[in-house]
């Protein structure tokens, strides 16, 4: 793969590389026809994930421990041949593996009598309708056929219909035809009818047969919404199906590949606002652009992103009205070149808008053509198409289409990067400016903007903010507490799938090319050859077990008498030829890893006399590697070396890692979490926030927040918005009380760079917490100090874990806080608990209930 995959992908093709190994095996034994599906929100890289399962049913997967299916065909299916193709282009940007000449578009000439494996054809609807040339010959009664000699003759004169070489493929018991149905819940439409005809749809011919032609025996569906598909499947007859992939949506929106802030832009008072939101969207797209070239700059990043703005019109539009439009948009942004509008329109033409000139673009072409910076568009455009720079909409759909907008707006939630930018909210969040809308009918947009699933939960992670503000980093803080701050450890989830050696393999790849450790990668295998040496020394006789089981092949020969029909089974032992060693030397591979075994058996042919065969000695580095691999204890040694050096240079280098760019610092941030107990990672310097500064009441009405002095960050009067429950807003004030207090900063929930982080483990799981607050005070000898201070209620099942954990963090980081409090109101009165005490620890670790810590002497009443 030519991306790293993130862990949600990870575990995600992992499970349904399962799924299609089962379903393999039960197909070529059983006959048996399976179905499952993939479900993941928009935005989560299902592409991505597709073309890593491709290259292990293709190629194998050592990480998965998956072999390849040397019969594998694919065919790739929806209903788009625009959709099948920006997912063509995708397979091949996102794999190393997938070459062109694998990915073929089946067209009108295509005439194959089976499918070749190894490949993945892609198909569409139209493909298989009844007037395609593919299909023509499938029916007979047909009347458009020509016969001669009462025989048909095919169209073009091929010899194969689309459906036989289906057909051929399925029966072939050399191959192995998979089924992928792109945005999965199309073509499943209620009774399985088309268009009322009592036809089923080609999609359901496909699953279920067509005339004589089988139903292809593995189904994978794919889709954010796969809803529809699942009740399908598991109403059909002769097919089962296996537990379905589900793709975390916290996970989708904590890994940086979505925004995390979705800005809405409305009216505070009844009235036609168009050409003032207009004008302040088009001045959203200006700063927005000027941010991104700035960061750029800092970054040292040739690469700029360049947004866009979508101008969302109605499906009846005036084409002098929207020429209008455009004119407000040039007048406020008079450097906007003139030849940068396009439009996504269903008519596929140019355009004539007033005194401009649109041409059309198609949907998914969008992202890569820079020029466009004003995109005019109708209802939400083609599904699975996407445009990350498209980082301000301005709608002027009436109020009564929430649907189109928000259809629309999830189609600009992908981040431009591919990744969280630190600390700074404006470059994490799309804009979208409702002139049409009142705060009360955006209601819906927000709440179906807040959802991450089919179910319609709630997407942590996410915000939907109406007409925020931004804050700055606050002036009147020194330097000195924005380094306290800064010094923090914070802690990460770790990577349930993390490999030691596969991590220290990339590490040094990321080390040499940052020019940080010259030949890292020779370095870390060297150490592990060493590993490697010592190993054939602790285990010299279960290596020679082991190795006695490599060289030989053992079986039985089996005699039968035929007038008596007695059968005799006799025992032979063979020596074991090259291909046998090579077999037993690739699974060794796969233990200690593929690119270690190949340095190790050089590092051990090295080794020979010089007037050895260089053959012989290559084979016998593969047979002593293949007896390694066959020693249970192996795997362990080498996995704790690789993470023992992994962790010493993350640390070694930890300074100079910090001065690289902020892409750089991504790469060794993920490098981190992809240890089982993953090293403490450095807060961002946060430099842009967005926050409201209004409260809807119960009544409808709003509410200014309260505002307080010393945040970190704050308008420009210096204040900052707090959005807390009424007894958060309590501790605050008492702290800010405190005699030395000269800060504090609103720990972020998110989880963005800049937010402090502490891991705890509930039900066997790792989670992470995310204290409230941080202050921070001034010594008289002018030292800084941190508290932490963590109001949380009692009354959730979780409050004993993260009590636990919070406890673990502060023995950990003894001397890093001057306190770290845990507040709750216990029975009317509000009692805290400072995890600096070892006293307090103690009595967290024994408690059965939460509520016992807080009624027991290591708390005491907090006063406000």
């Amino acid at each position: 793969m030519k991306f790293t995959l993130k862990d949600y992908q990870d575990e995600a093709v992992k499970e349904v590389l399962d799924r299609l190994k089962k379903a393999r095996k039960r197909w070529h034994e059983d006959r048996d026809k399976h179905a499952f599906s993939l479900t993941a929100t928009t935005g989560a890289g299902k592409t991505v994930m597709a073309a890593a399962v491709f290259e292990s049913l293709f190629y194998g997967n050592d990480d998965f421990d998956f072999e390849a299916d040397p019969g594998a065909v694919v065919i790739w299916f929806s209903d788009d041949p625009s959709l099948n193709e920006q997912s063509r282009w995708r397979l091949q940007e996102a794999s190393d593996k997938l070459t062109i000449s694998d990915l073929v578009s089946v067209g009108n000439s295509f005439a194959g009598e089976k499918f070749r494996p190894g490949k993945i054809y892609f198909l569409n609807t139209q493909k298989l309708s009844k007037n395609s040339l593919l299909v023509r010959g499938h029916d007979p009664n047909d009347p458009t056929l020509e016969t001669a000699d009462g025989q048909r003759i095919m169209p073009d004169m091929r010899s194969h219909t689309i459906w036989d070489t289906i057909q051929n493929t399925i029966e072939d018991p050399d191959l192995t035809l998979y089924l992928i149905l792109d945005e999965a819940h199309r073509g499943m439409k209620e009774g399985g009818r088309s268009n009322g005809d009592g036809k089923p749809t080609i999609v359901k011919q496909l699953i279920n047969g067509s005339g004589a032609v089988p139903g292809i025996p593995i189904v994978w569906g794919i889709s954010a919404t796969v809803q529809r598909f699942n009740d399908a499947v598991s109403g059909m007859q002769d097919r089962s199906t296996l537990p379905n992939v589900i793709v975390d949506a916290k996970k989708v929106q904590d890994s940086g590949l979505l925004k995390d802030t979705i800005n809405l832009d409305v009216p505070d008072e009844t009235g036609d606002f168009s050409t003032v939101l207009l004008r302040r969207g088009t001045a959203k797209l200006s700063d927005i652009s000027n941010a991104w070239a700035e960061y750029a700059k800092q970054q040292d990043d040739a690469d700029t992103v360049l947004p866009l703005m979508v101008l969302q019109v109605p499906n009846s539009p005036d084409h002098n009205e929207i020429g209008l439009w455009l004119d407000t948009i040039f007048e406020q942004w008079p450097e906007l070149q003139h030849d940068s509008i396009a439009n996504v329109f269903g008519e596929h033409k140019t355009e004539t808008f007033g005194r401009h000139t649109a041409p059309y673009i198609a949907p998914e072409r969008v992202q890569e053509s820079d020029w466009v910076r004003i995109l005019i568009a109708k209802d939400a455009i083609s599904t699975g198409w996407d445009c990350p720079r498209a980082e301000v909409m301005v709608s002027f759909r009436a109020a009564t289409d929430k649907t189109h907008i928000t259809q629309l707006l999830g189609r600009m939630v992908r981040t431009p990067l591919a990744r969280r930018i630190p600390g700074n909210d404006r470059l994490n969040a799309v804009d979208c400016l409702l002139p049409h809308f009142d705060k009360k009918s955006v209601e819906a947009v927000v709440a179906a903007l807040m959802s991450g699933g089919e179910a319609g939960e709630e997407l942590p992670g996410r915000r939907v903010l109406i007409n925020p503000r931004e804050m700055k980093p606050n002036p009147a803080i020194s330097e000195n507490v924005w380094q306290k701050l800064l010094s923090l450890p914070s802690q990460t989830l770790p990577k349930r799938q993390a490999r030691p050696v596969k991590r220290l393999t990339a590490l040094a790849h990321e080390l040499a090319v940052d020019g940080l450790l010259a030949d890292a990668g020779k370095k870390a295998h060297a150490e592990l050859h060493k590993v490697l040496d010592g190993a054939q020394v602790r285990y010299a006789e279960e290596i020679k077990k082991a190795r006695d089981s490599v060289m030989t092949v053992e079986g039985k020969t089996v005699k039968a008498d035929v007038e008596t029909k007695e059968m005799t089974f006799d025992d032979f032992v063979e020596a074991a030829d090259y291909a046998v060693i090579e077999d037993a030397y690739k699974r060794a591979a796969r233990v200690i890893s593929p690119d270690l075994a190949t340095t190790y058996s050089e590092h051990l042919a090295s080794k020979a006399e010089e007037d050895d065969d260089p053959e012989e000695a290559l084979i016998e580095a593969h047979t002593v590697i293949a007896a390694l691999g066959l020693v249970p204890d192996l795997k362990d040694d080498l996995e704790t070396a690789a993470e023992k050096l992994s962790n010493q240079w993350l640390t070694n280098y930890r300074v100079q890692i910090k001065s690289l760019s902020d892409e750089r610092q991504d790469v060794y941030r993920q490098i981190r979490e992809m240890s089982a107990d993953p090293l403490d990672v450095d807060l961002a310097r946060p430099n842009t926030w967005l926050q409201m500064t209004t409260a809807r009441k119960a009544d409808g009405t709003e509410e200014p927040l309260p505002r307080f002095e010393r945040h970190m960050l704050c308008d420009e009067d210096g204040l900052f918005p707090g959005d807390f429950n009424s007894w958060e807003g309590k501790v605050v004030k008492a702290e800010l009380e405190r005699a030395g207090t000269v800060a504090w900063y609103r720990n972020p929930a998110r989880a963005s760079q800049d937010s402090l982080g502490v891991t705890y483990e509930e039900g066997g799981d790792i989670k992470i917490v995310r204290p409230d607050f941080i202050f921070f005070a001034q010594l008289d000898d002018g030292t800084v100090v941190a508290d932490i201070v963590d109001p949380h209620g009692i009354q959730f099942g979780d409050a004993l874990p993260k009590l636990r954990g919070l406890a673990e963090y502060a023995e950990a980081n003894a001397g890093t806080y001057r306190r770290i409090e845990v507040i709750a109101e216990v029975g009317g009165t509000f009692r805290t608990i400072d995890l600096t005490e070892a006293s307090a620890r103690a009595a967290i670790k024994s408690a059965a209930t939460v509520k016992e810590v807080y009624d027991s002497e290591v708390a005491h009443d907090y006063v406000m």
